[in-house]
């Protein structure tokens, strides 16, 4: 008789040829190396993607119903989505309703993500169910949550805003009955934008999806009073499951979210030409100065920005506005001055401008088609007294020059080269591409100008490092964004340009290229207005912006004050370039206006921000100044939320809240393999480390210098960043794979006759 011996010793008979007992080993080799083999192959395709923004049954979505289930998934249905604008002179009101109905015979709580414009001071909340209306008040963020919570689980009726970004907010909405229609309904002030002779407005339709980098920088925060003790934080953003939204494809599946838009326009002057740039829209003219503005096709889907500008009647648009509004026994006050154009001949000073395009994922489609133009015209605009650079960035970067070199046109024509050769692809690191556009070398006393123009659509979720970035090397350098596509990140943009001395651009369409990229070259060729200042006769006044900005060609000084009265003059001093400029405005010519209190409270949260960003206030200093602003005007800010608690219980005891969702559409001209489907693995690199000293940044390890290269081959750097997602799976996937291989080749083993 034969013995198998299966692992180096006399085995156990159990039976007289240990024959059921092989058998056995050998099929628990087989079926455990079968089962980490798929297992290991699972791995290695699901989502290879590079780190755009993933999506989580728990986590808020744009503009969707999600209704929370223990059972399982039902479809909620949307009515759909009304905007409701009014512009009065200098401001904008805004009310936007979103209907939803509860099909299932289940308790419900929906939550939901949407979309704000940079700037809208949100201070309204209404819920309608059934036959019941709740108001939200105003509360600290966490107090607020509690509320909702408490009412959530005693059955009532509740709904809470949260700010996740100043341009993204969330929806709760507990204890919807079976088969009842909710309408959540959002208001908010905003002022108008103008530019030169334009006035406008946007609307956000849709959150773009954002690329969450994963943590790759660790900050140590050590407090003077820490006694050497600090904390270290290493996520870039910690919040990311609240920033994320499914999104559909569609090459697959129909637009949703049927969306209605109305603007009541009431310029305050005889309106001449008044144009919807995304939309094709029908206009009623009632008398000179006012239009109504309708969508022509009916409702359209949420997945553009909605934009809006008109003009004067005349060829020269008013160059001063003056409005109040008194609250209380305050004075509100909104001023808008335009300096002139300078008269006298200027010679061109020399530039050094660092051109930045992103061609990662998101730009993918019609968008870098956009970033190409835009900056292949920017290149042809150069002067031969102009240097200049171009760096690309995705989850790589590359410098075309090793520095910047004269706008001849043998380097333009390299340069332009390379542009029309780009192709967009990849994560959206978006850091370091900064870094390396505000690296200068040169002297701070240079007499070239130093700007840096960033093309993006800013679809990321460590905005905050940006501006870390720009407020430590901005230098001498001013950052000038230029937001592409149909649904940039405009709160990146506004901030990063705000921050960099600069100015912020859109570009939503191909037809756009020439003429917003011509205005912008308009204000970078031409002097500067510096050394602005502002001084009441008689009022005593809380201005903001606190420090008065430069501003560039055809921009307005926009002021918001709180006076103790509305007596004497303002007075406006500054320089256009080597002139002196003043204006004065009398208080009591002061036309009434609408909101001016939202809008000045927005603007103060905003400065205090901004100062928090630039180490001006201590972080518990800017809170309590947010804390206090917030409350006072009952806007929702990241400290304060609005809450609505309907008393009367609803829901019965022991029924259970259920869980439901709806997509929202990508964003008009974005390609939906390039942000989700890319399957290039991201290449580990090493990480970097900074320190931060009382709210100071400190570099502790020293930056990768670039090498020079030739002009034809611009060096890559890969950018520093941890292992993603998609390669910790797959690390995990070749493993198994090994694994299930070592299984099989040991039971292999043992089944070999000695």
């Amino acid at each position: 008789m034969t013995t198998i011996d299966y692992d180096h010793h006399d085995a156990d008979e159990r039976g007289a040829t240990g024959l059921p007992d092989l058998i056995e080993q050998i099929l628990l080799f087989a079926l455990g190396g079968v089962a980490a083999f798929l297992l290991g192959i699972g791995l290695l395709l699901f989502d290879l993607s590079p780190a755009w923004s993933a999506t989580r049954d728990d986590a808020p979505r744009s503009g969707a119903l999600i209704i929370k289930s223990e059972t399982g998934n039902t479809e909620a249905t949307r009515l759909g989505i009304d905007v409701d604008l009014t512009v009065s002179g200098p401001t904008m009101r805004a009310r936007v309703t979103q209907m939803f109905r509860n099909p299932t015979n289940d308790w419900v709580e929906a939550v939901y993500m949407y979309p704000m414009p940079q700037g809208g001071a949100v201070d309204t909340l209404k819920l309608v169910i059934g036959d019941r209306v709740v108001i939200g008040d105003i509360k600290e963020r966490e107090q607020a949550r509690a509320v909702y919570e408490q009412a959530k689980q005693a059955g009532q009726k509740a709904a809470l805003t949260e700010q996740q970004r100043p341009n993204i907010f969330t929806n709760a909405v507990a204890n919807i009955g079976p088969g009842e229609t909710v309408l959540v309904q959002i208001e908010y002030q905003e002022p108008v934008h103008q530019n030169g002779s334009d006035f406008s407005l946007r609307i956000p339709m849709v959150v773009g999806p954002r690329y969450i980098p994963e943590p790759i920088v660790q900050s140590v925060d050590l407090r003077a009073d820490g006694g050497g003790w600090g904390s270290a934080t290493s996520d870039p953003v910690p919040d990311r499951d609240r920033i994320t939204q499914p999104v559909l494809d569609p090459a697959k599946h129909a637009p949703v979210n049927p969306t209605t838009i109305t603007v009541r326009l009431q310029a305050g002057f005889p309106l001449g030409d008044v144009t919807s740039h995304h939309h094709r829209v029908n206009i009623d003219s009632p008398d000179n100065a006012t239009r109504v503005i309708t969508l022509a096709d009916g409702p359209v889907p949420a997945d553009r920005d909605f934009e809006l500008s008109w003009k004067p009647v005349a060829e020269k648009a008013p160059s001063v506005g003056l409005f109040r509004e008194q609250i209380g026994k305050s004075d509100y006050l909104l001023a808008y001055v335009t300096p002139p154009v300078a008269t006298a001949e200027q010679k061109p000073m020399p530039r050094e401008v660092i051109f930045v395009i992103d061609n990662s994922g998101s730009m993918g489609g019609t968008s870098i088609t956009q970033a190409k133009a835009s900056l292949t015209y920017a290149l042809g605009r150069l002067q031969p007294t102009d240097r200049f650079n171009v760096i690309r960035f995705d989850h790589t970067m590359d410098m075309l020059f090793p520095t910047s070199v004269p706008a001849d046109s043998r380097n333009i024509n390299s340069a332009t080269s390379y542009v029309g050769s780009l192709q967009a692809s990849g994560g959206t690191e978006m850091v370091p591409a900064m870094r390396a556009a505000l690296s200068d070398d040169a002297n701070s006393e240079n007499a070239a100008l130093r700007q840096v123009v960033f093309l993006t659509d800013g679809a990321i979720g460590n905005e905050q490092q940006l501006f870390d970035t720009i407020t430590a090397l901005r230098g001498r350098s001013r950052v000038f964004m230029v937001g592409i596509g149909s649904a940039p990140n405009t709160f990146l943009m506004t901030r990063a340009a705000e921050l960099g001395r600069g100015t912020f651009t859109h570009i939503g369409s191909t037809a756009q290229v020439e003429s917003r990229m011509r205005d912008l070259f308009a204000k970078l060729e031409n002097p500067v207005v510096t050394g602005l200042a502002a001084t009441f006769s008689e009022a005593k006044a809380d201005l903001t912006p606190n420090a008065l900005p430069d501003l560039y060609r055809g921009e307005p000084l926009v002021l918001a004050a709180r006076l103790d009265k509305l007596a004497g003059n303002v007075t406006i001093k500054g320089r256009i370039g080597a002139q002196p400029w003043t204006v004065t405005l009398p208080l009591d010519r002061a036309a009434e206006g609408k909101g001016l209190s939202k809008v000045w409270a927005r603007r103060m949260i905003d400065d205090a921000e901004v100062a928090r960003t630039l180490n001006k206030l201590k972080p518990a200093d800017a809170d309590s100044a947010i804390l206090s602003l917030a409350l006072e005007h009952q806007l929702v800010t990241r400290l304060t939320s609005l809450v609505a608690v309907d008393k009367t219980p609803s829901r019965p005891a022991g029924e259970p809240l259920k869980l439901s969702e709806m997509p929202v559409n990508l964003p008009a001209g974005w390609d939906f393999a390039k942000v989700f489907g890319d399957r290039q693995q991201l290449q580990r690199q090493p990480a970097e480390r900074r320190a931060e000293t009382d709210g100071n940044p400190v570099q502790v390890a020293a930056a990768k210098r670039l090498q020079p290269v030739p002009v034809a081959q611009p060096a890559t750097v890969q950018l520093p960043k941890t292992a993603t997602d998609a390669e910790l799976k797959m690390m995990l996937g070749f493993v198994l794979l090994s694994l299930s291989l070592l299984l099989l080749m040991f039971g292999r083993r043992r089944m070999i006759p000695r």
